[in-house]
């Protein structure tokens, strides 16, 4: 997937739904950091993924695993994007995330994701 001027909602939707961690991981740039808040990762102690390589290997972990994407809602503008996306396991798991993205020249720089797992 070639990435335009910016990152856009459509991209992302593409991204995500189509499980594609390869098109994730292009629309970060090289210094990125994802910093993720979730049942493990508190805000105190945050989860950190600095750089394109490890993101792209976060993103092809997600991917490849036996579970849906469903991209919810998307909002651009300016150098922000916001999305909400819901994913279930086979066994019925659910896990929904919401992400504010941060960008620079057209690519994240800095992303937060808040996941809530059933559980």
């Amino acid at each position: 997937m070639a990435v335009a001027n910016t990152v856009s909602v459509s991209d992302l939707r593409r991204a995500i739904e189509g499980r594609d961690g390869r098109a994730m991981s292009e629309l970060y740039r090289d210094d990125a950091v994802v910093r993720i808040i979730d049942r493990d990762h508190p805000p105190s102690t945050p989860r950190e993924i600095r750089g394109r390589e490890a993101i792209a290997a976060f993103f092809d972990d997600i991917c490849g695993r036996d579970m849906t994407h469903r991209f919810e809602s998307g909002l651009a503008e300016g150098d922000r994007v916001a999305y909400t996306e819901s994913c279930a396991y086979p066994d019925g798991t659910k896990v929904f995330c919401s992400s504010m993205m941060e960008l620079k020249n057209g690519r994240v720089a800095r992303e937060t994701i808040v996941q809530a797992w059933d559980g």
